[in-house]
C-alpha cells in the first residue's frame, strides 16, 4: 500500500515512520512530505532512505493513505486537496477535530463511527486520547456524570524545541526558548492560550473532544492542563463521578479486559504508571485506584501513556489499520 506522512521530517512525524515500521502496516511505497525548504532530504524507513517530497508530488502519486502531522494550517490548505483526489487523510492537528462534519476518533472507543465515505478523519488531542481509552469501559459499565482531571504533561508535548529548551536548562546552556519561563525543576500550570473563560485552549480541547469521541455530551468534563519537566508521556489525575456504585476489584477487572490498557496497581509493591514505563509503549496505563471517600459512586485513577505514541503517532496507525481491516481503504 502506498502511504503518504505528511510532516515526516518533524517529533511527531518521525515517530509515525517509526510506528508504521514496528506495527508491519503494509507500506509497499512511502511518500515522506514535508515543506518545501525540506524537499530533497532523506528520512529513513526500514533501513531503506526515501527522498522528501512536495505535497503536489505526494497527490499525483495518489497514495492510498496520508497521515498528517504539519499543524492545523497545513492541514486546513492541504487535506481537503488530499481528500478531493480521492485519498484518505488521518489528521493529527486540532483543524478538523471538533467540526461536526468530521469524525473524531480513538479506535479503541469508537473506530465504528467510520465509513467508507470518510476522507478526513481527526486525531484526538494527546491528552484526551488517553483519557478515553481508560473511561470508555467504565462508562460502559457505570455511566459517568462527571470528569474532573488534573495533567502533568511531557515537554515533547511541544515539539523538539521544548526538549532542546529542557535540557539546554539542565546543563546550563543559552538556547531558544520554547516557553515564556524556565520548564527544568518548574512546573508551568498552562497549555496553549487562555480563553475568554479563564481556561487555556488545551483544557477546553479535552471538554468537548471527550464529549465528541465518547458520544455523550451528558459528561461534565474540568480539566487542569499543567506542563512538567519530563519526556517519556503524559500523566493525569482523574476523578470521575458515575451514576452507579462499583466494587473495586470489578472496576481494575473491567479495565484488565479492555483494550489497549495495562493495569498497574499494587500499593503493596510501590507499583503505578508512571512515564518511565510508558515511554515507547502503545497501551495506556492506568492505576492508583481507589474510591472517592468524599463523595458516592466517585473514583480516583492515574493514567500515564506516552503522548507521542498512543497520543498521536500510534492512534493514527491504528485508525489506518481499522480502515484497512474493514475494506474502508
Amino acid at each position: 500500500m502506498k502511504v503518504a506522512v505528511v510532516g515526516a521530517t518533524g517529533l511527531v512525524g518521525s515517530k509515525m515512520l517509526q510506528v508504521l515500521a514496528e506495527r508491519n502496516f503494509p507500506v509497499t511505497e512511502l511518500l515522506p512530505v514535508a515543506s518545501e525548504r525540506s524537499v530533497g532530504k532523506e528520512v529513513e524507513f526500514k533501513g531503506v532512505k526515501y527522498k522528501v517530497v512536495s505535497m503536489a508530488d505526494a497527490i499525483a502519486a495518489k497514495p492510498a493513505v496520508a497521515i498528517f502531522s504539519a499543524g492545523g494550517s497545513t492541514s486546513l490548505e492541504w487535506a481537503p486537496k488530499f481528500a478531493e483526489a480521492g485519498i484518505k487523510v488521518i489528521d493529527n492537528s486540532s483543524a478538523w477535530r471538533m467540526d461536526p462534519s468530521k469524525k473524531l476518533v480513538v479506535p479503541e472507543v469508537n473506530a465504528g463511527v467510520l465509513t467508507v465515505d470518510d476522507y478526513i478523519i481527526a486525531n484526538p488531542n494527546c491528552s484526551t486520547i488517553q483519557m478515553v481509552v481508560a473511561l470508555q469501559p467504565l462508562h460502559t459499565k457505570y455511566t459517568i456524570k462527571r470528569v474532573v482531571v488534573s495533567t502533568y504533561q511531557s515537554v515533547t508535548g511541544t515539539g523538539k524545541k521544548a526538549v532542546d529548551q529542557l535540557f539546554n536548562e539542565r546543563k546550563g546552556a543559552e538556547g531558544e526558548m520554547a516557553y515564556k519561563y524556565q520548564i527544568d525543576l518548574n512546573v508551568i500550570p498552562q497549555i496553549d492560550v487562555f480563553l475568554d473563560n479563564g481556561y487555556t485552549k488545551e483544557e477546553m480541547k479535552m471538554v468537548k473532544e471527550t464529549n465528541k469521541i465518547m458520544q455523550d455530551d451528558s459528561i461534565r468534563v474540568t480539566a487542569t492542563t499543567v506542563r512538567i519537566p519530563v519526556v517519556g508521556g503524559h500523566s493525569e489525575s482523574v476523578n470521575v463521578e458515575f451514576a452507579n456504585d462499583f466494587v473495586l476489584d470489578e472496576v481494575k477487572e473491567v479495565l484488565r479486559k479492555a483494550p489497549g490498557i495495562i493495569v498497574q496497581d499494587d500499593p503493596s509493591q510501590q507499583l503505578y504508571p508512571m512515564p518511565l514505563w510508558a515511554h515507547e509503549k502503545d497501551e495506556v496505563f492506568v492505576g492508583r485506584l481507589r474510591r472517592d471517600e468524599t463523595q458516592p459512586n466517585t473514583l480516583n485513577l492515574w493514567i500515564v501513556s506516552d503522548n507521542l505514541r498512543k497520543g498521536a503517532a500510534t492512534n493514527a496507525v491504528q485508525i489506518a489499520e481499522y480502515l484497512l481491516s474493514k475494506g474502508l481503504l
